[in-house]
């Protein structure tokens, strides 16, 4: 399962690395709506809550809909502007339609979107669809998606006032903390971008982002099945802080595709892929394969150790061996005419995280 970006034809400089405040507000504002997804930026959201007004700690609880399961697309600018204003004055140039079909995709876990999507503001089924599912999320998300097909303006400057909130109560004191960081990241992106090429500019990004041989589209490792294209307007890359472990994209189709992705930080460690995570899983399901991991937990063992030892047969054994060494659960070493076999404790010690981080990424 991987996120596509057909860029094929795509000249160079429509490929963009670029700040957004915009967008590094909504991760703050997901960080908040969900911190136990940022365990190091737990206190920051404690002491944030602690310090808001009640009427806008109110106001970010009736409009988290838009940045806590998934971020609106609005909220990840394909042409990031230098100031908050500015990016909202783009999403206020956004019609009623595109605005609330955006806001009403509420989960980042769905199949590929359709090319046309029936407005809820038009359609009578779209609109019982987009009722029944914010029912779900609970009584608040429920009046807020009411409010939102019953008077989409004023939703719109009720979300945008709150936006302008956030930035005296918490977020111009946390964009300045980053901004040089951010700059940094901007600088090393772009560098490698016109020094060496996309490939490398997006090795640096995250190891989830690969170039394919051909050039002609970018893959993105996450846990969805789904494509989108680059063609004529390009695809941004912006960097967070706030926004890690999260690599989110926008691949509605009529949105230009954007990539917010988490700042390196110093050494980070290589991302497991998901078809690894998976194998592991898959390695780990079978009874027989455990009883084996149990006894190569206590040292290496040959195949007919391990065949005498649990009164399996030598095909066997070798066979449940071959599956945990293409998961990487284990590694080889020839001694003479044995082989012996080791249990790859980095890998089983971190399977619990890599699962994680791939869930989240």
């Amino acid at each position: 399962m991987t996120l596509r970006i057909d860029i094929t034809g795509l000249p160079s400089e429509h490929v963009r690395f670029a700040t957004s405040p915009l967008a590094e507000l909504t991760a703050m504002l997901h960080v908040l709506a969900e911190p136990g997804h940022h365990p190091r930026l737990a206190d920051w959201a404690a002491d944030v809550w602690a310090g808001l007004a009640p009427e806008l700690a109110e106001r970010l609880r009736e409009s988290e809909f838009l940045w806590r399961s998934s971020q609106a697309d609005f909220l990840l600018p394909a042409r990031p502007r230098p100031s908050l204003a500015e990016e909202l004055d783009d999403v206020d140039r956004i019609d009623d339609e595109t605005y609330v079909t955006a806001a009403l995709i509420t989960t980042c876990g769905s199949n590929r979107v359709p090319l046309a999507v029936p407005s809820p503001l038009t359609d009578a089924t779209a609109r019982e669809r987009a009722l029944d599912l914010a029912q779900a999320r609970g009584p608040r998300q429920e009046a807020f998606v009411e409010r939102l097909l019953a008077d989409p303006a004023a939703v719109r400057a009720r979300v945008r006032h709150s936006l302008e909130l956030c930035a005296g109560a918490f977020f111009d004191a946390a964009w300045a903390g980053v901004a040089v960081q951010l700059a940094t990241d901007l600088r090393v992106k772009n560098d490698l971008l016109k020094r060496q090429g996309l490939a490398a500019a997006l090795a640096s990004v995250s190891g989830a982002l690969t170039l394919a041989p051909d050039g002609d589209h970018i893959t993105v490792d996450k846990l969805q099945d789904k494509a989108t294209a680059a063609h004529g307007s390009g695809v941004t890359f912006i960097p967070s802080v706030f926004g890690s472990p999260h690599l989110a994209v926008v691949h509605t189709p009529g949105w230009q595709p954007v990539v917010q992705y988490p700042v390196a930080e110093p050494n980070p460690p290589v991302p497991v892929s998901l078809e690894t995570v998976g194998l592991r899983l898959e390695a780990l399901a079978h009874p027989i394969r455990l009883r084996l991991l149990r006894t190569l937990a206590r040292g290496p063992h040959t195949t007919g150790e391990l065949a005498h030892a649990w009164e399996l047969t030598a095909p066997e054994v070798s066979r449940h061996l071959a599956v945990l060494r293409r998961a990487d659960l284990l590694t080889a070493q020839r001694q003479g005419r044995y082989i012996r076999y080791t249990l790859n404790l980095p890998a089983m010690t971190t399977l619990g995280t890599d699962l994680l981080s791939a869930v989240l990424r």
